[in-house]
């Protein structure tokens, strides 16, 4: 019987999704990631060995499966590359495991990135936070229609076509508005041909495979990244990355139907971290935000930056169940919660007599003035690295998942205890249970 899960962010990125998704890549035949590019970074820890993985789903690590690449993908082919070489090198890319990028994915170009960094430095204060890997300006040029997708780097005259259209407004931008060098359309051509070169043999229609191995029987993971308040449409706007990191988009960013999925799992870490500007309504600036922050080793996969740090924002989970129809949690990051005495979810936000517990506000004015609205617990001091069902918990551990369960409505189908494979609660899995 086919099972197709989707796993997806319930907070702002940063949720330990690669954990998640190389656990259950074990029962999938299929790993499937659907948008966003290398702004985003999963982390894997297997046998003690870290592996951070930026495009290439995470199941690439296991032998048999099949991994994809997706259209809402957009892709920056130095970095793909980059990533298959280093996995070939380290002998973490199986032979028996295949990799297939969409020939609909867009192709991230030199002036994306510069035009990403410019229009950063220009803001000043007001930065937003981006990762100048040039995500935001590739998008553009998808809803614009002019960008460059995979199929049309394979194609020559397409691609010379485009390339030479797209260089002379790039530069018009760069030169005359933010006052930076041009490009050099010559030296992007040669560079990009010999990528072309690199991923022929990994193109394809993945909408025909990821359907065909569905009728066949398969299973299916679906790898989202970033996480659901960093949505374009959903998420604390402008704060936002520049492709819809919900549920939803999952069909739409593979080619598959709604009618096909099956469950979907939402990845939420046991507290909240943010990268990058926005506001931040439970996060602590004291000496425990420092603790989470150090303990739980907390720096950006794909950018090195400190995570801001706070209590688990309730608030945000059930949105993020709302809009992505969430049958389950897996929690992360529990263990980092050890040693610390008392703890605080926050149940709801407070501001000029409004309350909000359903919904995060749209209007950032507001949000930005929310204060929020605790339930306090009883914290815990022993390691439970070693557990491997909810009952080898800590009496007030266990009280704080089944809290998390109570306030959010759904159950934790995974409750992680460390960093490694092996440092899991497996509660329910949805490809087998």
């Amino acid at each position: 019987m086919t099972n197709v899960v989707i796993v997806v962010g319930t907070q702002w990125g940063d949720e330990g999704k690669g954990k998640i998704v190389d656990l259950y890549a074990e029962s999938a035949d299929v790993i499937a990631r659907f948008q966003g590019g290398n702004n985003a970074g999963h982390t894997l820890v297997v046998k003690g060995e870290q592996t951070i993985v930026h495009l290439i789903p995470s199941g690439i690590l296991h032998n048999n499966k099949i991994c994809i690449v997706g259209n809402g993908v957009v892709l920056d082919p130095k970095v793909i590359i980059q990533e298959i070489d280093d996995l070939k090198s380290r002998n973490l890319f199986p032979s028996s495991t295949k990799l297939f990028v969409s020939e609909n994915v867009h192709i991230i170009m030199p002036y994306h990135r510069r035009l990403d960094i410019a229009r950063e430095s220009r803001k000043g204060r007001k930065k937003i936070g981006t990762t100048g890997r040039g995500i935001g300006p590739c998008y553009e040029d998808k809803i614009t229609r002019v960008g460059i997708r995979l199929c049309d780097l394979l194609d020559d005259k397409v691609f010379r076509e485009k390339l030479e259209r797209n260089v002379e407004e790039k530069n018009f931008f760069l030169t005359e508005f933010f006052k930076e060098e041009p490009v050099d359309e010559q030296a992007i051509y040669d560079e990009y041909r010999e990528y072309a070169d690199r991923l022929r043999q990994y193109t394809a229609n993945t909408s025909i495979i990821i359907n065909r191995e569905i009728a066949k029987g398969r299973n299916i993971l679906f790898e989202g990244a970033q996480g659901s308040h960093l949505d374009i449409d959903h998420g604390t706007y402008p704060f936002v990355t520049s492709s819809s990191t919900v549920a939803g988009n999952a069909c739409c960013g593979s080619g598959i139907g709604p009618t096909k999925i099956d469950s979907i799992v939402g990845i939420c870490k046991a507290y909240t971290t943010r990268v990058g500007g926005g506001p931040f309504v439970t996060e602590l600036t004291d000496d425990t935000g420092d603790r989470i922050q150090k303990v739980g080793r907390e720096f950006g996969a794909t950018t090195g930056r400190k995570r801001r740090c706070g209590w688990l924002d309730i608030v945000m989970v059930r949105q993020s169940i709302r809009v992505s129809g969430i049958t389950g949690i897996a929690m992360t990051k529990l263990d980092v919660l050890t040693g610390i005495e008392k703890l605080k979810i926050c149940v709801g936000y407070k501001t000029d007599g409004e309350k909000f517990t359903e919904s995060v506000p749209s209007n950032l004015q507001i949000l930005s003035q929310c204060q929020p609205i605790y339930e306090e617990m009883e914290g815990w001091t022993e390691d439970i690295s070693k557990a491997r069902n909810i009952q080898e918990l800590p009496t007030n551990a266990r009280k704080y998942v089944e809290k998390v369960e109570e306030l959010a409505g759904v159950k934790v189908f995974v409750a992680s205890v460390g960093a490694g494979r092996e440092e899991t609660i497996i509660v329910k899995n949805p490809f087998t249970d």
